[in-house]
């Protein structure tokens, strides 16, 4: 079945204009998950909505927001309320500027959206526009409406498509200060960044994320079909080996002469072609 489009709109740059939808690049729905379950009946475990003082089931017609301001205090606030100030989605996301893609700290990008020309209009509008940002080398940073929220978006071209990354405001972000006020300041000398640069060469590669593999999750599977086939699993820790605690200088030039770094990276094995997940993997019931 094919995904279903988080928003569907216009993108707009000045006036140029074409129809689009936004899908999430991303998914979780492949991982495993679990419910909760009753250990003496199997049945699934049900959460009530319940009043925290009276322990009574509370009706949803009865149920509004809250923001808390003191212990037990909360100002009420109706969802007409909420609707009253919610910005109208125009449906149309207006390209305001052009950024270089370096100036977009990554702290601020939340999540990535493919966006795709909507039916079988307006392609030639949408190519226009692709092949602009493409030419400039720079992100567009436009605004868009989701879940009654502004929300601002950068896009790029990727292949022949657009990606769009939602940001974060400003506030939403902390500054690195507070954390990084207590680190020391260590003069690193000359001999050990040669020795560190000489394990960083020998560990080089380009990224392909083919090659990572979720070794929790093709754990957790294997759990499963063992379970499935009527395994008896007996639980062992296994007990991670302690290091000699050695100084700095000679933890590097010991690497390099025999520990990891040394000696030639192996092969890391490729995943499944479907990158979706691994719940393909699953033995039937």
């Amino acid at each position: 079945m094919a995904p279903r489009a988080n928003w569907i709109g216009f993108l707009r740059l000045s006036l140029v204009t074409c129809p689009v939808a936004l899908f999430p690049a991303t998914s979780d729905a492949e991982k495993v998950s679990f419910n909760q379950v009753n250990r003496k009946t199997g049945h699934r475990i049900k959460y009530l909505k319940v009043d925290a003082d009276t322990g009574e089931e509370v009706e949803a017609e009865d149920i509004m927001k809250g923001y808390k301001v003191d212990k037990d205090a909360y100002i009420e606030v109706e969802t007409e309320e909420l609707e009253s100030i919610a910005l109208e989605s125009t449906r149309t996301i207006e390209i305001d500027e052009f950024v270089p893609k370096s100036d977009i700290d990554q702290r601020y990008a939340i999540r990535p959206y493919y966006l795709v020309p909507d039916g079988k209009v307006g392609h030639d509008a949408y190519a226009v526009i692709r092949e602009t940002v493409r030419q400039m080398d720079m992100v567009a940073i436009g605004r868009l409406v989701l879940t009654s929220r502004e929300h601002i978006i950068a896009l790029e071209p990727l292949k022949n498509g657009l990606m769009g990354t939602l940001l974060r405001y400003p506030y939403e972000v902390r500054s690195e200060d507070e954390y990084f006020d207590g680190i020391q300041d260590v003069k690193v000398t000359t001999e050990m960044l040669d020795l560190a640069q000489h394990i960083v060469e020998s560990k080089a590669s380009d990224f392909d994320p083919g090659k990572f593999e979720d070794r929790y999750e093709t754990a957790l599977v294997d759990l499963i079909n063992q379970k499935k086939s009527g395994a008896i699993i007996k639980p062992h820790g296994k007990a991670r080996e302690g290091s000699n605690v050695v100084d700095l200088m000679t933890a590097l030039k010991q690497s390099l002469q025999g520990g990891d770094a040394g000696k030639a990276t192996p092969k890391a094995k490729r995943a499944p072609k479907k990158a979706a997940g691994q719940r393909e993997m699953l033995l039937p019931i």
